[in-house]
């Protein structure tokens, strides 16, 4: 990704955000803000780090334990650089696309395969899915503060069905990895007979895509059949992964005196993530704060609902942001020293790969 390219990319994530700010500023919170100093206060500021450290470790035990199930165990610091660097991608792309292909480039900088890369980064988002996607139908239908809600009563179908697709399209990728081949190969042939790309170029993806791809349904038929240990531990630290990431509201909403019903708030973040996933802004910035006031602007006062809106973004997304483009800015330094030098990344404790 060139400067430009990262730099335009940012500030369409800060257009939306702040777009997505301001309307809640306008249309749920009747231009009202104040900020409120019990946010500073040190049981707050102190929580929120351990609450931080519990996001950020399991975030990276999940990916661990999944690449230990696959016959990989990278050294800690890489895992834990990858988390923040991921977090940094998934928000200045798309759809959450960009942070895969960047977990998949830093995987293949220590020396795993493509295929076994793509493989521990598919079942890493596959299993968060698979929590969200089965705990937010219940919550549409059972959770009081989401009952009567004119928004979801339009898009309940459409919700349905893109939860129908997005498991279907996993499971196709994940349980039929030949059908995919077949359509990317039917693909490359049309674009070679219109000419759009050489015959050289045709076999080449041709052959990179079959190995790749059969690498890749292997990776996920060793995930399933691994080591039972590391397949429940990555399913355990998913699972804390995302209790923890939802559990932000609830902490700054205690600290500034609400009382809170924990499962409302878990609730309302799985349907706000579940949204989310469908968002085409970058990082679905301004969709997730829209979303998310207009769930919660009946659980707090006008006054606070932009603050919480913002506390609960930068705790989750903005720092991480930060951490990350300062690891990725370093990790391309140390490539350039490495590529300068002539030497190459060393492994450490990563086994044979069975793939």
């Amino acid at each position: 990704m060139s400067g430009w390219r990262l730099v335009g990319f940012i500030a369409l994530f800060l257009l939306f955000t702040g777009a997505g700010t301001w309307t809640i500023y306008t249309q749920f919170a009747g231009r009202n803000f104040h900020f409120d100093d019990r946010l500073l206060n040190p049981w707050f500021l102190v929580a929120a780090v351990v609450l931080l450290l519990v996001y950020y470790a399991a975030d990276g035990l999940r990916l661990h334990y999944t690449l230990r199930a696959l016959g990989h165990c990278l050294p800690f610091r890489h895992i834990f650089r990858l988390v923040f660097i991921n977090i940094f991608f998934s928000n200045v792309t798309p759809m959450a696309t960009g942070g895969g292909v960047a977990q998949i480039w830093y995987l293949r900088r220590h020396g795993v395969r493509l295929g076994t890369a793509t493989a521990a980064t598919t079942i890493r988002t596959v299993l968060a899915i698979a929590f969200i996607f089965t705990v937010t139908p219940a919550c549409l239908l059972w959770l009081d503060a989401l009952q009567g809600m004119a928004i979801l009563d339009r898009i309940a179908g459409l919700l349905a069905l893109f939860i129908v697709l997005y498991l279907g399209f996993f499971a196709v990728v994940l349980l039929r990895t030949r059908w995919l081949i077949l359509i990317l190969t039917r693909l490359f042939s049309t674009l070679r007979r219109f000419h759009l790309i050489s015959a050289r170029r045709h076999k080449r993806w041709q052959f990179h895509m079959m190995r790749e791809m059969t690498r890749f349904s292997r990776s996920f038929s060793i995930y399933v059949h691994g080591p039972r240990r590391f397949v429940l531990l990555s399913v355990l630290f998913t699972f804390v992964f995302l209790v923890s990431l939802f559990s932000f509201p609830a902490l700054i909403m205690v600290t500034l005196g609400y009382e809170v019903d924990y499962l409302t708030t878990l609730g309302l973040l799985f349907v706000t993530t579940f949204v989310m996933y469908f968002a085409p802004t970058p990082g679905a910035s301004g969709i997730s704060e829209g979303v998310f006031g207009t769930f919660f602007r009946g659980l707090l006062t006008p006054g606070h609902l932009v603050l919480v809106t913002l506390a609960w973004r930068f705790l989750t997304i903005y720092l991480g942001m930060i951490i990350g483009l300062i690891l990725m800015q370093v990790e391309l330094s140390s490539g350039r020293r490495r590529t300068r030098t002539g030497s190459r990344p060393s492994v450490t404790g990563t086994r044979d790969d069975p793939t």
